[in-house]
């Protein structure tokens, strides 16, 4: 078949799946760059975890979902808050309980709510297939924004993530730009977590990111690369669900995982190469 025809089809049979797919890939990615550099990857699935959690909140308190997935997301934030030398435990033991937590709270609360194991996997792997116009706003105004925060203030939250004493030198607040970008990242997972399920932006938010690293070395190609290759693994992923009749997010984080296979294997063997020519 013509795959221009098919992403044609495609467009015209869901319209806001193509929107909210695109959206959310490249905001996601761009956060991600920042998520892996800093080395906090378990960050991400703890929000989204927590974002989840916030959906069944929201399932069975019967208000929004988009309410109960930022009020959980921003009580996860609010332990991130504490500076680092005032913890007595490391932050990967407050994302490690925050996540068991999520998780597990999700489940008792959607069982007692009596919708059982569709809605979990529903809130868990997501749907983009299924997007509405209000998903597509939801990620419109919880995605754009934060974005366009990063990457107008890239300057004092890149010295801060990667060289906190030259930040200090030139007057940076260093603990202020790390909460702010906190709390930008909280804002994109509460609202991706929605359509996209935790699986899914966790994907984005780590896997495509990691590719792109692989990839090139300048922060802007990286974000540039991240953008495009988080945009077409989720548009090959959305068309391969849709001529295979396969769920869409699966698919998607798989060609992400292969996509990340391929590459770190085809840079392994170049350097195997590259030792044995020496």
């Amino acid at each position: 078949m013509n795959p221009f025809g098919d992403i044609a089809t495609f467009m015209r049979l869901f319209p806001e799946a193509a929107l909210c797919g695109t959206v959310m890939a490249a905001v996601c990615s761009v956060f991600g760059v920042f998520v892996v550099l800093k080395r906090i990857v378990f960050i991400s699935i703890a929000l989204s975890e927590a974002a989840t959690c916030g959906l069944a909140l929201a399932l069975v308190g019967h208000f929004s979902p988009l309410l109960g997935a930022a009020l959980v997301t921003a009580a996860t934030i609010t332990l991130l808050a504490f500076p680092d030398d005032r913890r007595r435990l490391p932050r990967d033991v407050t994302l490690g309980t925050v996540f068991l937590l999520a998780s597990s709270l999700s489940v008792l609360l959607v069982a007692q709510h009596g919708c059982g194991l569709e809605e979990i996997k529903a809130m868990l792997y997501g749907d983009l297939i299924v997007s509405s116009p209000r998903d597509r706003w939801t990620l419109l105004l919880t995605g754009i924004p934060p974005m366009l925060a990063l990457l107008l203030f890239i300057r004092p939250i890149q010295y801060t993530f990667f060289d906190r004493e030259a930040a200090a030198v030139i007057g940076i607040r260093c603990r202020f730009w790390e909460m702010a970008f906190f709390f930008l990242l909280g804002t994109v997972v509460s609202g991706a977590s929605r359509s996209g399920g935790a699986l899914l932006v966790f994907c984005e938010l780590v896997v495509v990111p990691a590719t792109a690293l692989l990839l090139a070395r300048r922060l802007w190609g990286v974000i540039a690369l991240s953008v495009a290759l988080g945009v077409a693994t989720t548009w090959a992923g959305l068309l391969t669900a849709y001529r295979l009749d396969l769920p869409a997010n699966p698919t998607i984080i798989g060609l992400a995982g292969l996509l990340f296979a391929l590459v770190a294997g085809c840079g392994s063997l170049a350097r195997i190469l590259r030792r044995v020519h020496i």
